[in-house]
C-alpha cells in the first residue's frame, strides 16, 4: 500500500507544475517571490510618475505678468480662477475640519496611512466601499490627473502613492495643507479656499467661521452633489458630518457641537470672475504668441513666474478705452430711440421676423419629426408674443460695438487696443478678428496707385456720371452722395471730399492688381481681397489691425514694419531670457509717391471729410487721414496719422444688417472720428507726444523735379485732361465678387448681405443733441462686412521673433513696390 502510494506520489511529481497542486516548497518560493515582483511592478511604475522637479514647481507655481511699457500691470496668464493665500491667512477652523474629516493621522504618517488603506479595503470586501487616500495623495491626484490617471484600479492607486511619497519628501506638512487648500475646486470657477470663501460667503478665507469651514470642506467629499447653492439640504447634512468628526478629534466641543447643528445654511452667493485687466483683447492676442514663444523654450506661461514687457502705453489705453465708452453711450443712445419704438422693432419689419427665425429658441420650437413640435408660424407667433423674449433680443442684436488701435509708426509697436465695449459681455476682438469692409478708408490706396503711374495730385479728373461695363454685359454706376458738378477736380479734391466716381474710375484706370499690390506691401497682408472694381470703395472685408498697420507704413515714409507688442521677457527673479526690438523696415514703396499721397490726406483734415479733428477737437498738429462708411451705415471707420502715432477706430453692430438708421450719426465722420478725435486730444497734451513733430520728408528731390512738374502743368492746361480710354495700361474690370451693383439713391452701392453672430445686450442712453452736425460724409462703399473670426496668430519662431506679426496664415511677401511697373 506504502509502495502505491510513493508510486502515485512519484508520478503526480513528475506532472508539469501548471497540471498539478504545488508543493509545499513551491509554495515557499511563491510566497518569497511576490514581495519582489511587488517591488518590481512599483520600481516600473515610478518613471511613469511626477518627477521631482515637477514636484518642486507644484507649489511654487506663479503666473506670467503681462506688464506694460510703464511698468503698470495688464494682466497675468492663471490656469484658473486662483488668489493663492499662505496657511496664515486661512483660517485655523478650514485646517481643524480638514485634518479631522479627511486625514486625522495626517501629521502622523509620510504620504500614505497604511491602517486606513487596509481599512478601506476590508470595507471595501465587505461591500460598503470607503476612500483610504490621505491629503497628501489628494493633492497628488489634484496636482497630475494626467500622470496618475482617473481609472479606479490598483495602477492608479500605486502612482497616487509613489507621488504622496515624493510630496512628502520635499514639503513640511503645512506647505502640503497650504497648496492643498489653494488647489482644489469649488465649483463656479472657484479653485482654491480663498476664492471658495469669497464665492460663497463674500469674505476672504481668513474670517471663515466654523460652520462656514465645515460647509466648504464638506464640498470636498463630492462638490456637486453638497453644493450649498442647489442642494442645501445635503449641504447641511454633510456640514454637521465634518462637525461631528471635529468633535470626534477634540476639535469641538460637543454643547458648541449642538448649538451649531442647528443652525441654516446662509450664503452669500456671487460669482467671483477673473479679471479682465487694462486691456483683456491685447492680452488675449499676446498669450497666442507666448504659449509658442514658451513651448519652444521649455518655458510654461502658467507656472514659471515669467514677466513679460509690453509695448502698450496704460495712460494711452485708458484714454483710448474712455474715449470708446464715451461714444458708444452716444451711439446707444442713437440706437435705442431708432430701435426701440414700435415702428423700428415689430413684427411688420422683415428683418425683425428674419432675426427670431436665426435664433436657438425659434429653431427648439419649430423642430420637426415630433408630434409635440409646432409649426414654424406657430412658433414664430409665440416669440412675438414674448415681450420678455422680444426685448432681449433687441438688445442684443442692437447692441453698438466697436474696435480702437493706435500704434507707433516708427517701430509698429502696438500702444492701445480696445477690442469691444466691454470684454465681459463681448471677448470677440474687433481689432484683429472682425473683418469689415473698410470703405472710404481703402481708397488712399487706389491714388497710391495712380501716384506709382505718374500721376500727381494737381491732376484733375472731371466730377461726373461714371458707367462701368462688367463682364457680362453688366453696368456699375457708382454714386456720390451729392450730384456731379461736371468741372474739373484735382485728384487730392477727389480724395479730401471722398469722391465715389472719381476714385471708382481712377481705379479701372491704375488696375486694380497695382491697388492690391500696394495694399499688400502696406500692410494688409491677410485677408483677402478681390480685385473687382468696387474694390476701389473698400467693398473686400478687411480688419481694424491691418488697416491702421497700413496707414502705419504710409507714416513711416512708405517702410513696413509689422506689429510690435513684447520688448522683452524676464523670468521670476527679473534676469534677462529675451530681449525684441523692432525688424528693420522694409521699403516698400517710394519715399516721394508715399509723400505725394500723404499730403493728399493731409487735405482730408484739413478741409475735407475728416477736418472735425481740427474744428471740434482743436488738434493743430501735423496729421493725416482718412474717414470710411459703408452701404447703409453698416460700418463707421476713421483713421489718422501724426509722424508718433497712428490710431484708428470701427464702429457698428455685430450683425452688419442693424444699422443706426441714421445718415448723420452712421458716417465714419460721426461714428468713428469722435473716439480718435477724444484720444488724440488727450495725448497731444500729453508728455508722451510731441505735437510739434512733423512727417519726414523725402530727400530724393532732384533740381529738375520742379521744371519738369511746371511743364506738364502747362502742357495739361494746353491740351485739357489726358484721354484715358485708350490708355495700354488700363485694366479691364474682372468679373464683381457679388451681383452687379445698381445705382442707388444716396451714396451707396448694393451688394448680397451677411450675418455675424448676434451681439450681447446693450444699454441704454439718451441721444445728445445735434448742435456739431457734420455734412454729409461723402464716403460710401458697397455693402456690409461679415464679422467672421480670424485665423489664430502664426507663432513667431524665438528668439528670432522680434515681433508679433502676421496673424492668419501667412500671404507670400509682398514686393517693394518702388520699380517701374511696366515698359510700355
Amino acid at each position: 500500500m506504502r509502495a502505491r502510494a510513493s508510486t502515485l506520489g512519484q508520478r503526480i511529481a513528475a506532472l508539469p507544475w501548471w497540471r498539478r497542486w504545488p508543493t509545499r516548497r513551491e509554495w515557499l518560493w511563491f510566497a518569497a517571490a511576490l514581495p519582489v515582483l511587488f517591488v518590481v511592478y512599483v520600481l516600473l511604475l515610478i518613471p511613469f510618475t511626477p518627477s521631482i522637479s515637477d514636484i518642486r514647481k507644484a507649489k511654487l507655481e506663479q503666473p506670467a505678468q503681462i506688464l506694460s511699457a510703464d511698468g503698470k500691470l495688464i494682466g497675468e496668464f492663471k490656469r484658473s480662477n486662483r488668489q493663492w493665500v499662505p496657511l496664515e491667512q486661512i483660517s485655523p477652523a478650514v485646517v481643524k475640519a480638514l485634518v479631522a474629516t479627511e486625514d486625522h493621522r495626517f501629521y502622523e504618517h509620510h504620504g500614505m496611512d497604511f491602517t486606513r488603506t487596509v481599512g478601506s479595503v476590508i470595507h471595501t470586501l465587505g461591500g460598503n466601499p470607503q476612500g483610504g487616500s490621505t491629503i497628501t495623495q489628494q493633492l497628488a491626484r489634484n496636482l497630475y490627473p494626467t500622470e496618475i490617471g482617473r481609472a479606479r484600479n490598483v495602477n492608479r492607486k500605486l502612482k497616487e502613492a509613489i507621488t504622496a511619497f515624493k510630496i512628502e519628501a520635499l514639503y513640511t506638512k503645512d506647505e502640503i495643507l497650504e497648496t492643498y487648500l489653494n488647489t482644489v475646486p469649488f465649483l463656479y470657477n472657484a479653485y482654491g479656499i480663498e476664492m471658495a470663501a469669497r464665492t460663497y460667503f463674500d469674505k476672504p478665507a481668513a474670517r471663515l467661521t466654523v460652520l462656514e469651514s465645515a460647509t466648504l470642506v464638506g464640498m470636498l467629499k463630492g462638490n456637486a452633489y453638497y453644493n450649498p447653492v442647489i442642494n442645501p439640504d445635503r449641504a447641511i447634512a454633510r456640514r454637521n458630518t465634518v462637525l461631528s468628526q471635529m468633535v470626534k478629534r477634540g476639535e469641538l466641543k460637543d454643547d458648541e457641537f449642538e448649538r451649531l447643528r442647528k443652525r441654516p445654511m446662509r450664503l452669500d452667493f456671487e460669482r467671483q470672475e477673473e479679471p479682465t485687466g487694462m486691456a483683456p483683447h491685447f492680452s488675449q492676442q499676446l498669450r497666442k504668441w507666448l504659449i509658442a514663444w514658451a513651448d519652444k523654450h521649455d518655458y510654461n506661461i502658467y507656472t514659471d513666474g515669467l514677466i513679460v514687457r509690453t509695448t502698450l502705453d496704460s495712460r494711452l489705453q485708458n484714454w483710448a478705452q474712455q474715449a470708446v465708452n464715451r461714444q458708444m453711450q452716444t451711439l446707444q443712445g442713437i440706437a435705442n430711440n431708432n430701435w426701440g419704438h414700435r415702428d423700428g422693432w415689430s413684427a411688420e419689419n422683415a428683418l425683425v421676423l428674419q432675426l427670431v427665425r436665426e435664433t436657438e429658441a425659434f429653431r427648439r420650437l419649430a423642430r420637426s419629426g415630433r408630434p409635440s413640435d409646432i409649426s414654424e408660424e406657430e412658433a414664430l407667433k409665440k416669440l412675438l408674443a414674448d415681450k420678455t423674449f422680444m426685448r432681449q433680443l433687441r438688445e442684443d442684436k442692437t447692441r453698438v460695438q466697436a474696435g480702437f488701435l493706435a500704434i507707433d509708426p516708427r517701430t509698429s509697436a502696438v500702444l492701445a487696443w480696445v477690442g469691444s465695449r466691454d470684454y465681459a459681455q463681448d471677448a470677440f476682438d474687433h481689432v484683429a478678428q472682425a473683418r469689415r469692409q473698410p470703405g472710404s478708408t481703402f481708397k488712399p490706396f487706389v491714388y497710391g496707385a495712380a501716384l506709382q503711374r505718374g500721376a500727381r495730385p494737381e491732376d484733375t479728373r472731371k466730377d461726373e456720371a461714371v458707367e462701368i461695363q462688367l463682364p457680362g454685359g453688366e453696368v456699375w454706376r457708382p454714386s456720390d452722395a451729392v450730384e456731379p458738378t461736371g468741372v474739373p477736380m484735382k485728384l487730392a479734391d477727389a480724395l479730401a471730399y471722398s469722391k465715389n466716381t472719381i476714385t471708382a474710375e481712377l481705379g479701372q484706370e491704375v488696375g486694380m492688381d497695382r491697388v492690391i499690390k500696394l495694399a499688400r506691401a502696406l500692410g494688409v497682408r491677410q485677408s483677402p481681397l478681390e480685385p473687382v472694381p468696387s474694390l476701389a470703395l473698400g467693398s473686400s472685408p478687411v480688419t481694424l489691425l491691418e488697416m491702421v498697420n497700413a496707414y502705419g507704413s504710409i507714416a513711416n515714409s512708405g517702410r513696413y514694419i509689422p506689429p510690435q507688442l513684447v520688448t522683452r521677457i524676464e523670468n521670476a527673479d527679473g534676469e534677462l531670457l529675451a530681449e525684441f526690438t523692432p525688424p528693420k523696415p522694409d521699403q516698400v514703396w517710394d519715399e516721394e509717391e508715399n509723400y505725394g499721397l500723404l499730403e493728399m490726406m493731409r487735405a482730408v483734415i484739413d478741409k475735407g471729410t475728416g477736418r472735425a479733428i481740427r474744428k471740434q477737437y482743436g488738434i493743430r498738429a501735423d496729421v493725416a487721414g482718412k474717414t470710411g462708411t459703408t452701404q447703409g451705415n453698416a460700418d463707421g471707420w476713421f483713421i489718422l496719422m501724426h509722424p508718433q502715432i497712428v490710431a484708428g477706430a470701427w464702429a457698428g453692430f455685430n450683425d452688419a444688417r442693424i444699422t443706426l438708421k441714421s445718415d448723420q450719426w452712421g458716417q465714419g465722420s460721426r461714428s468713428a472720428l469722435p473716439m480718435v478725435g477724444d484720444f488724440m486730444s488727450r495725448a497731444m497734451r500729453s508728455p508722451l507726444l510731441n505735437a510739434k513733430a512733423r512727417f519726414t520728408e523725402p530727400n530724393t528731390s532732384h533740381w529738375w523735379s520742379d521744371l519738369v512738374g511746371r511743364l506738364r502743368d502747362k502742357v495739361q492746361e494746353w491740351s485739357g485732361p489726358a484721354d484715358e480710354g485708350n490708355d495700354p495700361d488700363r485694366t479691364a474690370p474682372t468679373a464683381p465678387a457679388h451681383p452687379a451693383p445698381n445705382r442707388s439713391n444716396g451714396s451707396e452701392v448694393d451688394i448680397i448681405e451677411s450675418t455675424p453672430a448676434a451681439p450681447p445686450s446693450a444699454m441704454s442712453q439718451p441721444a445728445p443733441a445735434d448742435s456739431n452736425a457734420q455734412p454729409p460724409d461723402l464716403d460710401s462703399s458697397p455693402g456690409l462686412a461679415p464679422g467672421e473670426m480670424m485665423p489664430a496668430p502664426a507663432p513667431s519662431k524665438a528668439p528670432a521673433p522680434s515681433s508679433w506679426s502676421d496673424i492668419g496664415t501667412p500671404l507670400p511677401p509682398a514686393a517693394p513696390l518702388n520699380a517701374p511697373q511696366d515698359s510700355q
